[in-house]
């Protein structure tokens, strides 16, 4: 009489439960601002009434001016900030030793430091570099690039050159025709659009920053 067969469980053909994959902090990132972007931008009115020639006037004091400057700022929030970057955007690209030097500091900032996992420690040359070691030089790169050479004035002399454009067509730029949304206050700020983006990239970075600290 032979022996009952005794069943032998192969643990290599059961299915093994794999842990599902973490999004890079990047990836989520990049997605969050993405959003807020295009909800900032669903926010932006037509073109044609800003430029609408009819509707440029001359202010009959200063004070008429700066009430003109605030209603129209609050309105064309959104089309003033693309106005802006697209001054600035022009003055890098005429500039492309600017452009490049920035996009390398903005890429050492991202890759080496916010995004780069913690447990994997900074290797250059043979020598290793703690987070503190590879913040220090970053800010110390940042301020030598943005205060030390022609980078930063590059971006200053841009900003003033968008802030002049904006407060000169929103001095003469007549508000009376138009009418904010009943769900808007009138004293959103100029850059809450930004503030918006802001606040939700660094939601996104948050988890990143804190790991390192």
């Amino acid at each position: 009489m032979s022996a009952p067969t005794i069943p032998i469980s192969n643990p290599q053909s059961q299915p093994q439960s794999q842990p599902p994959i973490a999004t890079p902090a990047l990836r989520v990132f990049l997605s969050r601002l993405s959003s807020s972007i295009r909800q900032g931008f669903s926010q932006r009115r037509p073109w044609s009434e800003l430029i609408d020639r009819t509707a440029l006037i001359r202010p009959d004091s200063v004070s008429d001016a700066v009430s003109r400057i605030r209603r129209n700022i609050t309105y064309f929030k959104v089309n003033y900030i693309t106005l802006l970057g697209f001054v600035l955007a022009l003055s890098l690209l005429s500039h492309p030793f600017s452009l490049v030097v920035l996009l390398v500091l903005l890429g050492g900032w991202i890759f080496l430091y916010l995004f780069r996992p913690s447990d994997q420690p900074l290797v250059i040359l043979g020598r290793t570099f703690s987070d503190r070691e590879t913040l220090g030089i970053l800010v110390v790169l940042t301020v030598v690039v943005v205060f030390l050479t022609s980078v930063g004035s590059l971006l200053i002399s841009a900003l003033m050159i968008g802030l002049a454009i904006v407060c000169a067509h929103g001095a003469f730029r007549v508000p009376e025709d138009l009418f904010l949304d009943d769900q808007e206050p009138v004293n959103s700020g100029f850059l809450s659009f930004l503030g918006g983006a802001a606040s939700s990239a660094a939601a996104a970075a948050a988890p990143a920053v804190a790991s390192r600290v």
